[in-house]
Formats: structure tokens, C-alpha cells, sequence
């Protein structure tokens, strides 16, 4: 798929060839430049200027029909009659941005004659169409200002990459090697609504098809692989060639590649594991998953495909951006008065795109799962702001839970702890944030990002008709609490009788 957005401009018959032609050219530099922006992930593409109902509703719905495009940008360059609009939204299956703009910065106070004004009527031509909008209920984006404002296109970019997210939803295939980890409700949900509402299909598997695709891979390519982890990471000397405790690097390798290999033959862009149900897996995959995740995958642990779905669709969104993202875990806190802090973790299925540096690669026993010591990638996630968001079942909805963090290093050395990790802070602090996560119901996995903002996910969130929550600096709990139970209120009114 080439993402693509269409740039659609509203005018009306009304105003003659003259004026219509000028609308067209100066929407098109408009397109033109927001398609030569470079922060913007998807080309932009220019459509003819709509005039008139049927245009406007075989447009909207060619968009629909057109895989690469992901969402549309409308604009009332002059006055466009909204009732013309109707039909053409209603029909409209993509992403929405109103983009409130015009073609000049300043006005041209000592030549300003009846002809500009009829040529420049967004102030009101776009009124009018948020009026329809709001209406028909809408879900959308609106974005005011001047197009050359970097303000404006940084926000236009935002909402391209939620659409990004948003379309890899539309398609997501989904793998689940084995079911959830035994009696845990977080990890449940509706996997029906999941595609009702997101798009994505969730398929399960039998682990040992996981275990016989590993043994369909010739030897020569897991040579090849363990090769490239001592290239590419520090490797303990016992994993190397002609180590003691090489044939787990090699077995690790093994499980990598026939985990590509069954996920590429299935289009499946996210999957999970269950280290309750390994099969004839030799060891739990970890550096596996680690490596499948930078590359782009999804990924929930025991079974947990709602937050592996969350992590793909959000590593489509930040594609590009400095910083990683990544599967995650509340584990542990460390609760020192005014210096509290989360430990972040998982048995093994870490992201090293949220790495501070080059990972070791190392062996350790697993108490669970009673299988060979697994090989993984172990590191410290690098300081700096991000988000953790987690994506819940309530039964009548799902609800994302996000929280803005700062990671920080651990204040002392782990080198007890055989595993990758994050350490943060949550803003606004340690106890509103945590009472605030608890009270809305927020899963203790999450995807843990440096490169996706609130205003991403908040885009998000509204093309795809999920409640958000968000827990940052303004938090307080009696207040967060209170929009908990307005949102309740809402969704369930919203859904209807």
C-alpha cells in the first residue's frame, strides 16, 4: 500500500469558470505544498473542485473504494451549500480532517474589492460545513490556520499518522499461537466486536504449527541467523560459535525464522504467545519476538492479542519518528517518597527500539514454562518522554488508558535482572497516576512509546469510536474520576437502544 490522503476543496457552480478556475489552482498549491512536506507520512493527493451533490458523493465514496487512500482533507475554499455535502458524507468510510484554512496569510486591506471577497469565503463556506458535520455526527479532525503555519502542518501530521494506524487496523491479520494465560480477565475480550470495531481478524492457532515451521527451516538459514546476532548484538561468549551454550542461540534462531515464515505465508502483521502452551517449542521465543517487534509486528504476551493489535497499529503511526515502541509491563515499583518510580518489564518480550544502546544478547533460566533457557535481548530503555496506553475490554466498549511518562535510568545497576527494562516516572506523579490507571480499569500490559503524542492517539481514537482517557500533568483523580463517569454516560447513550 502507498498511503495516500485526497485534498477535496468545495465550491459551488454559482460563482462562474473564472472564479472556479482559481479555486482550483490555489487548492492545488495547497495540496501541492502539504504533499511536498516532508513530516507528512502519505502523499497528498489533489482532487478536481467539488460543485455540486453527485460529485461529491461519487467522490467519497472512490475513496472508499481505493485501498491506498487513507483519509480525506476537506476545505470550503469559497461558500459550498452544506446540504450539497450530505449525501457524500454519509457515504464517506475514511478518516475525516476539516482543514480550515485560505489561500493568503494577510489580507490585502487597501485592495480588498467584492470579487476577493467571493473568492475567499472559508471563514464561513467552512462554518457551514462543520455545521452539516456536527449534524450527521461526524467523526473528525478540524485543523485552523494558514498551511504554511508549522504549527498547522504538524498537526496535519498527526492525524496522517493516527489514519496510518487506522488503515493498518482496517486490514490487521492477526495470529494467536495457543489461547490466553489460564483465569486472567485483562487479557480476554470480544473478538468479534474487535473486528466490528477496528477491522482486524484474529485467527488462533494450534502452537505446534508454529513448531513445525521451524522444522521445515533448513539448517543453512539458521546458521545464518545466529551469525547475524553475533554481529549485531554483544553476544555472551557462551551463545557464540563454539560457545557451550551455542546450540540455544541456534535453537532460538530456528524459532525466529519459522515464526517469519508462518506469519509471512498468512499476511499476519501481529501475533501472540502463551508460555502456558509451548507445544514442542524448545525454548519460550523471546529474541524472536523482540526482533519480530522492531521490525514493525505486533505483539501480546499470553495471549493477549488487544494490546498486540495496539502495538501495531501504533508502530504504524510512528513509522519514521525518533523513538520506539514497544510491548510492555507494569512489574515492580520502587515507592522512596518524592522519588517514586515503575519497573517496567516482561519475561523477555522487550522491543530493542526503546533501547538506550547496542543490546546484550544472553541466556538464563525461565522458572516458567519448563522448557530450555530462552535467549533474549537484554538493555535499558533510553530516558526521555512517552506515553503508556492500554487497551481494555469493558463489555460495552473498549476503552484506551493513556498515560504521559518520563523514562528515566534505573538509579542503580541491574545486573541481577536478566531481562530487558524501562524505568519511569508518571506524570503527574506516582499516586494520582496509579489511582487514576486502577480507576479506570487499565490493563497491566501496555504499549510503552517515545514516538507517538496524545494528539496522535487522540486522533486515533476518534476514527475508530474508542473511549480515551488520559493521565498526564493536569491529572487529578476526583476530576479524571468525573470524566469516567460523563464518558460512561455518553458511550452508552451513543450505542443506542
Amino acid at each position: 500500500m502507498a498511503p495516500t490522503i485526497w485534498f477535496l476543496t468545495g465550491s459551488q457552480s454559482l460563482y462562474g469558470e473564472d472564479t472556479l478556475h482559481q479555486v482550483a489552482a490555489q487548492s492545488r498549491r495547497i495540496a501541492q505544498a502539504l504533499d511536498e512536506d516532508p513530516d507528512i507520512p502519505a502523499a497528498v493527493r489533489w482532487r478536481p473542485v467539488l460543485t455540486d451533490a453527485e460529485a461529491i458523493r461519487r467522490t467519497m465514496l472512490q475513496a472508499g473504494a481505493d485501498d491506498d487512500c487513507i483519509g480525506v482533507i476537506t476545505w470550503m475554499h469559497t461558500f459550498s451549500p452544506a446540504k450539497m455535502w450530505i449525501a457524500g458524507l454519509n457515504a464517506l468510510l475514511r478518516p475525516l480532517l476539516h482543514l480550515h484554512t485560505q489561500a493568503n496569510v494577510a489580507l490585502p486591506w487597501s485592495s480588498i474589492d467584492m470579487d476577493f471577497m467571493n473568492l475567499n469565503q472559508a471563514a464561513h463556506g467552512d462554518r457551514e460545513h462543520a455545521h452539516v458535520q456536527t449534524r450527521l455526527g461526524m467523526a473528525r479532525t478540524t485543523v485552523a490556520g494558514h498551511t504554511s503555519d508549522p504549527a498547522v502542518r504538524a498537526r496535519i501530521a498527526s492525524w496522517v499518522r493516527a489514519a496510518r494506524g487506522h488503515a493498518d487496523l482496517r486490514t490487521l491479520r492477526l495470529a494467536r499461537f495457543g489461547d490466553n494465560m489460564r483465569d486472567v480477565a485483562v487479557t480476554e475480550g470480544d473478538k468479534v466486536e474487535a473486528q466490528i470495531r477496528f477491522g482486524a481478524s484474529v485467527h488462533a492457532f494450534g502452537v505446534n504449527d508454529l513448531v513445525a515451521a521451524a522444522g521445515a527451516v533448513p539448517d543453512h538459514r539458521v546458521g545464518e541467523l545466529a551469525e547475524e546476532y553475533e554481529q549485531a548484538y554483544a553476544v555472551a561468549p557462551e551463545l557464540r560459535s563454539g560457545g557451550g551454550r551455542h546450540q540455544a542461540l541456534r535453537d532460538a534462531a530456528r524459532i525466529e525464522l519459522g515464526l517469519r515464515d508462518f506469519l509471512a505465508a498468512g499476511s499476519y502483521q501481529a501475533f501472540t504467545t502463551n508460555f502456558e502452551d509451548l507445544g514442542g517449542l524448545r525454548q519460550l521465543p523471546g529474541i524472536a519476538v523482540q526482533r519480530l517487534m522492531a521490525d514493525g509486528r505486533g505483539f501480546g504476551a499470553e495471549g493477549d492479542w488487544k494490546t498486540a493489535l495496539l502495538l501495531r497499529a501504533l508502530k504504524s503511526a510512528a513509522a519514521g519518528l525518533p523513538g520506539g515502541t514497544s510491548f510492555m509491563e507494569d512489574y515492580t515499583y520502587h515507592l522512596v517518597p518524592g522519588r517514586e518510580l515503575i519497573l517496567g518489564a516482561h519475561m523477555l518480550e522487550v522491543c530493542p527500539s526503546i533501547a538506550a544502546g547496542v543490546p546484550s544478547c544472553e541466556v538464563h533460566p525461565l522458572s516458567i514454562g519448563g522448557r530450555q533457557d530462552p535467549v533474549r535481548l537484554v538493555f535499558d530503555a533510553a530516558p526521555g518522554p512517552g506515553l503508556v496506553v492500554g487497551l481494555a475490554d469493558l463489555g460495552d466498549r473498549f476503552r484506551l488508558v493513556a498515560n504521559e511518562i518520563d523514562l528515566v535510568g534505573p538509579p542503580e545497576p541491574l545486573p541481577r535482572l536478566p531481562v530487558a527494562r524501562a524505568v519511569w516516572a508518571p506524570r503527574p506523579n506516582f499516586r494520582t497516576a496509579t489511582e487514576a490507571w486502577l480507576s479506570a480499569g487499565g490493563p497491566h500490559h501496555t504499549v510503552l512509546s517515545q514516538a507517538i503524542t496524545i494528539e496522535i492517539l487522540a486522533d486515533l481514537a476518534e476514527m475508530t469510536g474508542v473511549e480515551l482517557l488520559v493521565i498526564d500533568s493536569e491529572t487529578e483523580v476526583a476530576r479524571f474520576r468525573r470524566e469516567m463517569r460523563w464518558n460512561q454516560a455518553y458511550h452508552r447513550l451513543a450505542q443506542g437502544f
